[in-house]
């Protein structure tokens, strides 16, 4: 895929303005929860549509501290994985839990349905980023931010790409290779550093 068909990444101040902006939907919890799965664990729209509250919580029910995401909510036989819960994500996850709709195993379910589809997802993002303007950015947006994000960091922690590659839930370390936005910056201050 070339660089000009990927889903752009969001900066900071651009994550904060789709944070805002969700607090003025008519489901601002359910939505930040949307919006988190991918900029914080940086799940796809298939796997936020298919997450299960079983996935999130241990057996009596309390929210865990990972996402166990199996394969079946996963892309393949592979993509299932464990993910650390972020700090952020977990409050919104347990405001979410506290409304949570009796029956329904899904986390994100609708007004009509007690569980969406990846497309519903999909339609999500493309409708608040035309919103706000984000021309570029998709669904995959949060998912490339969190990859790019994760690369940057994880030396910084004593782990590798490869870690990445395990939160991605990617086969290739290639494929997780190409989530990573490049740095015009950090490239200029490494050749100093040389």
């Amino acid at each position: 895929m070339s660089l000009s068909k990927q889903a752009k990444t969001l900066s900071i101040p651009q994550a904060n303005a789709v944070l805002a902006m969700l607090e003025q939907t008519r489901h601002p919890v359910r939505n930040r929860v949307v919006f988190l799965l991918s900029m914080k664990a940086g799940l796809r729209a298939k796997e936020i549509a298919a997450i299960k509250w079983s996935m999130l919580t241990d057996s009596a029910g309390a929210l865990g501290t990972e996402i166990h995401l199996t394969n079946a909510a996963s892309k393949g036989a592979h993509g299932g994985r464990v993910i650390p819960l972020n700090k952020e994500l977990r409050r919104e996850l347990a405001k979410l839990l506290m409304e949570r709709t009796a029956g329904s195993e899904f986390v994100i379910a609708t007004e009509r349905a007690d569980r969406t589809s990846a497309q519903a997802i999909v339609n999500l993002f493309a409708g608040w980023y035309r919103g706000l303007g984000f021309d570029g950015c998709s669904s995959h947006s949060g998912r490339r931010t969190f990859v790019t994000s994760a690369a940057r960091k994880i030396s910084t922690v004593g782990g590798s790409l490869r870690d990445v590659q395990a939160l991605a839930g990617h086969s290739s370390l290639s494929t997780t290779q190409r989530y990573i936005e490049s740095d015009g910056m950090a490239q200029r201050r490494v050749v100093d550093l040389v």
